[in-house]
């Protein structure tokens, strides 16, 4: 099966962090697992496909299982192209999910009400992630047409590693 070596790393994670007991993993393709997990999704993290498709589905279909006050996490957020227009097209004047912050590639989301006031607030915040896309963009342009000093100009120390 696919992902085996990093399903062992997130287990042993799960078990180092005394959580595993409380944590139901379910490993199927995300399109596929909907009918696999009842009810409602107090934390989820989206880290799939980096297609604007698959990126755009995950976040409006599990997003919705989100109740008020529950959190999305959006990995590879300002990094890849299809999850960067997904956030565009869904995240960043949403009525329903505050920006709440990022980590390098990883977006954090609260699901709340917004007015529009706050929905444009939220946008600016989340625009000004921008320019890191941007930046990650040609460092992997860079990266690909085997340009790496133009890729160590822009900050990536590892020659073969992608940008975060």
């Amino acid at each position: 099966m696919r992902g085996d070596e990093d399903n062992r790393v997130f287990r042993a994670n799960l078990e180092g962090a005394g959580v595993n007991g409380r944590v139901r993993h379910v490993r199927r393709m995300s399109d596929e697992a909907h009918g696999d997990v009842d009810g409602s999704v107090d934390m989820l993290y989206v880290d799939g496909a980096h297609r604007y498709k698959p990126a755009r589905d995950d976040i409006a279909a599990w997003g919705a299982r989100v109740p008020l006050g529950g959190t999305l996490l959006v990995h590879d957020a300002y990094n890849a192209i299809g999850v960067m227009l997904a956030q565009l097209r869904l995240l960043f004047f949403s009525p329903d999910w505050r920006y709440v912050g990022r980590s390098r590639s990883l977006a954090q989301y609260r699901h709340e009400r917004l007015s529009l006031g706050e929905r444009v607030g939220n946008a600016l915040r989340q625009a000004v992630g921008i320019p890191y896309f941007v930046r990650n963009l040609v460092i992997k342009v860079a990266l690909v047409a085997r340009l790496r000093p133009v890729a160590r100009l822009l900050g990536q120390p590892d020659e073969d590693a992608w940008p975060y």
